[in-house]
C-alpha cells in the first residue's frame, strides 16, 4: 500500500512517524496524513473514477403535474432576479388566462417570493402527504419562506440544504401547471445544478443590470446551464436606465447596453429592458407586484413583453 507519513501536532508537541520534518503550531491539533500510491494503487484510483464518471448524470424525473419548467437566474445577487421571476408569472398569466402558471422559490437562504406575493402561512397537507402551493394573483407559490420563521436565518449545511430542495421538488402538490417559473439562487453552486440535473427544464432566462461585475457573473451562469444542457432563452437587462420623474432626464446609472453586449457574445437574445422605477420597487415591497397593481404602466407592459418572448423561444413541451 506503500508509505504512510503521519504528523500529530498537538498542544506544541510533535509526534513524528515514518519520516519527515515537524514544526510546532503551538495549542494547534492538527492531524495531517500522506499516502504515496504505488503504481497498482494509481491504477487502481483511475478505473475507479472512469467507473463514476461512465455513470453519467442523474437521470431527470418531471415534476408531476408540470408541463414546463422555467428557471429564472442570475449569477450576481442584487441585480432583480427575484422582482423578475414574480412579474414573469404574472405576465404568463396575464397574456393567456387559459394557462395554469406555478413560482417555486429556491433561494434557500434568502426566499423573497413570500413577501413579494404578499403571502404568509404553512402549507397545508394533502392526503397524499403532499405540500399544498399557496395561491395568490391566481399563481400556485411553493417556498422555503412558508417553513420558516420570516427573521429565522437558514443556518445550514449542503446536505439539508439538498434535502431542502428535493422537498420542494418533489413533494409538492402542484395540480396541473402550464409552465412552473423557478426563482434560483445567485451563483453557480449546488442548487443550481441540483434543479438543472434533476428535473427536465425548457429554458432558463438569465437576468442582470447593464453593470460590468453583474455581467461578468451573469456570463458565467449562462455557461453553467450550458454545460448541464439547458437552453438559455436569453438575457434580461434590469435596471437599464433611471428616468428622472421632474425633468424625465434619463441617466444610465449602471451603464447602457451591457447585457446586449454580453448576448452577442454568447449568441443570444435579450429578451427584454426593465428601468430603474420607483413603481417596480415600492410595488414589490408592498407584495403587489406591479403587473398586477399596475397593468397598464409601461414596466408593466415590459414584463407582459418578455413574457411574450419566453414563450416563443420554449420548445414543446414534453409529451
Amino acid at each position: 500500500m506503500g508509505s504512510w507519513q503521519r504528523l500529530l501536532l498537538f498542544g506544541g508537541v510533535s509526534l513524528r512517524g515514518g519520516g519527515g520534518t515537524s514544526v510546532p503550531l503551538g495549542r494547534s491539533q492538527v492531524l495531517v496524513c500522506r499516502r504515496q500510491l504505488s503504481g497498482s494503487d494509481s491504477e487502481t484510483l483511475k478505473q475507479r473514477r472512469s467507473q463514476i464518471l461512465s455513470r453519467g448524470l442523474p437521470k431527470q424525473k418531471p415534476i408531476q403535474g408540470v408541463n414546463q419548467v422555467i428557471v429564472v437566474a442570475s449569477g450576481k445577487g442584487g441585480v432583480g432576479k427575484s422582482t423578475t421571476a414574480v412579474n414573469l408569472a404574472l405576465a404568463l398569466a396575464a397574456n393567456d388566462s387559459s394557462k395554469a402558471i406555478g413560482l417555486l422559490d429556491v433561494d434557500v437562504y434568502g426566499p423573497s417570493i413570500p413577501k413579494m406575493m404578499n403571502l404568509k402561512g404553512n402549507p397545508e397537507l394533502s392526503q397524499d402527504n403532499l405540500m399544498r402551493p399557496l395561491l395568490n394573483y391566481g399563481i400556485a407559490c411553493m417556498s422555503m419562506g412558508f417553513l420558516v420563521e420570516e427573521t429565522a436565518p437558514v443556518v445550514w449545511r449542503g446536505l439539508m440544504v439538498m434535502s431542502a430542495i428535493e422537498k420542494l421538488l418533489r413533494q409538492v402538490d402542484w395540480g396541473h401547471l402550464d409552465y412552473l417559473v423557478v426563482d434560483m439562487p445567485p451563483g453557480t453552486g449546488d442548487v443550481q445544478l441540483s434543479v438543472s440535473q434533476n428535473i427536465p427544464i425548457s429554458g432558463a432566462v438569465i437576468v442582470s443590470t447593464p453593470q460590468d461585475i453583474a455581467l461578468m457573473d451573469a456570463h458565467k451562469g449562462a455557461e453553467m446551464f450550458r454545460k448541464v444542457h439547458v437552453p438559455v432563452l436569453g438575457l434580461v437587462q434590469n435596471m437599464s436606465v433611471f428616468q428622472c420623474p421632474k425633468c424625465k432626464h434619463k441617466t444610465h446609472i449602471f451603464g447602457a447596453d451591457g447585457a446586449r453586449r454580453l448576448a452577442r457574445t454568447l449568441d443570444l437574445d435579450v429578451l427584454g429592458d426593465i428601468p430603474l422605477h420607483l413603481n417596480i420597487r415600492e410595488t414589490s415591497d408592498t407584495g403587489q407586484p406591479i403587473v398586477f397593481s399596475q397593468p397598464e404602466s409601461d414596466e408593466a407592459k415590459a414584463y407582459l413583453r418578455i413574457a411574450a418572448e419566453v414563450v416563443k423561444r420554449l420548445p414543446p413541451p414534453l409529451k
